[in-house]
């Protein structure tokens, strides 16, 4: 009986703390969607800070991923307050610049080609 009682406690107080969190995410002006996309747009955005090291090596088909996936994120961010990502800065300013840079690159290789034809 006691050990119900222990366990009833415990959901309960699960829940309660679910709830505050979720309470904070609304007073914030967040939706809990959009708050669990950036947690995953913020672990894609660590993998992308490591290839926009060597975007230059990248292939075609890589760039298109990393411009493809570098958007994704970019959209999660702007869901969220920036003083939630502030630390992640650095990270994103990388990314950003290397998509600028792709998508700079992929502009003049198809300027030259249509220029060609």
């Amino acid at each position: 009986m006691e050990l119900m009682i222990v366990i009833y406690i415990l959901i309960l107080v699960i829940v309660g703390l679910a709830g505050y969190a979720i309470l904070q995410l609304k007073l914030a002006g967040m939706n809990v969607k959009d708050f669990w996309s950036f947690i995953e747009a913020n672990k894609t955005l660590d993998d992308l800070y490591h290839f926009a090291e060597k975007y230059e090596k990248m292939s075609q088909q890589e760039q298109v991923i990393f411009l493809m996936e570098a958007e994704k994120v970019f959209d999660a961010f702007d869901k969220v307050p920036q003083i939630i990502w502030e630390e992640e800065y650095p990270k994103y300013s990388k990314v950003l610049d290397t998509y600028k840079n792709i998508k700079v690159l992929r502009w003049v290789a198809s300027s030259h080609t249509t220029k060609s034809i």
